[in-house]
């Protein structure tokens, strides 16, 4: 049995020497150790020996179970450590390495410009205001000094609704309902979405951005207007720009004015972004007309005022030179990434 001991010491820890799995070694530990296991058979067979020789033989038995135990567990803490260095040798992290760029949105060109416009004119006292986008004609057109039978209503095709609801064709609409809440002094920015039945091209759609001002007070003159124009527009297209006056017509607006400045390509010598006129039209404006005073409870003889409409997509377009408007409503992720 001395023997058979000695040989069953000898496979065993010759076979522990080259495991290196914590799986091969829980099944060394069954067959060796286990309740069938080969040391364990050994000490079931202890009864065949005499009775002087049980005490030596169960000693050595056990000093064998030891043996095996202790090697067993120094093991599988070797095979821990050497799995624990591996796993951290494949998650090494070369922190020298430049960073991944991280994909991440950024402002529609439409809101770059509208923010650039309200830090502007919040900067000459205006508050924003807002209205609804679903109106009434009374707002969108009669307090707006544009009657039923007014030839301007063939101007704008309008998309009508039930019960007399339209969808607003101008963001003036807001400064007629502001006209009523409030009492001069006013200045009022007004941005938002219009719409008008026009057809998809390269320099129209049927819904697009206006943002209208409106200042009125006691001893508004145009003046005050052009002052306030020149200093937008030398904010938006830099200092050496240029405003000027050309008489237009607009029923809200007596007189009435269109807006030109001077071209931000070619300084105002004429290219072909101005073809050749060396001036840009950016937006309508005038003085505050007699009857949309009244029609917001203001008194035409003791306050004036001036209204302007900025096209917020024209703006957009040209500052940025952008050739088709439809770009600007597409989501084409391709064109907006060059606005991050």
């Amino acid at each position: 049995m001395k023997e058979q001991l000695a040989a069953l010491r000898e496979t065993a820890l010759a076979e522990l020497q080259g495991m290196n799995d914590p799986k091969q070694l829980e099944d060394f530990r069954v067959r060796y150790m286990g309740k069938k296991g080969s040391v364990t058979a050994l000490l079931r067979g202890m009864g065949a020996l005499s009775a002087e020789e049980r005490p030596v033989m169960g000693q050595m038995v056990n000093q064998l179970r030891q043996e095996l135990e202790e090697a067993v567990a120094a093991k599988s803490q070797a095979i821990q450590e050497a799995l624990q260095k591996e796993k951290l040798a494949a998650e090494t992290l070369d922190v020298t390495m430049p960073g991944k760029k991280e994909a991440k949105g950024g402002l529609h060109p439409l809101n770059v410009v509208l923010e650039d416009i309200i830090d502007i004119f919040q900067s000459m006292g205006f508050d924003i205001v807002d209205g609804p986008e679903v109106e009434t004609d009374y707002y969108n057109f009669q307090a707006l000094n544009v009657p039923e039978d007014h030839p301007a209503r063939d101007m704008q095709d309008t998309f009508y609704m039930a019960d007399g609801l339209l969808l607003r064709t101008q963001t003036s609409a807001a400064q007629a309902r502001t006209m009523e809440e409030r009492k001069p002094p006013i200045r009022i920015l007004c941005p938002g979405r219009v719409y008008r039945a026009d057809e998809v091209d390269a320099t129209h759609s049927p819904v697009f951005h206006q943002i209208e001002g409106l200042v009125i007070d006691k001893g508004i003159t145009m003046c005050d207007l052009k002052g306030v124009l020149e200093q937008f527009a030398q904010e938006i297209y830099g200092e050496e720009t240029k405003v000027r006056f050309r008489p237009s017509f607009f029923p809200f607006t007596e007189p009435s004015v269109e807006v030109d400045v001077t071209c931000s390509e070619c300084g105002g010598k004429g290219c072909r972004v101005c073809k050749g006129a060396g001036w840009i039209e950016i937006l309508g404006a005038g003085m505050v007309h007699p009857n949309v005073l009244r029609a917001g409870g203001i008194d035409p003889e003791v306050y004036t005022g001036f209204a302007f409409g900025i096209g917020l997509d024209r703006l957009t377009t040209t500052r940025y030179k952008i050739s088709d408007i439809r770009l600007l409503f597409e989501n084409d992720v391709r064109f907006l990434e060059q606005f991050d």
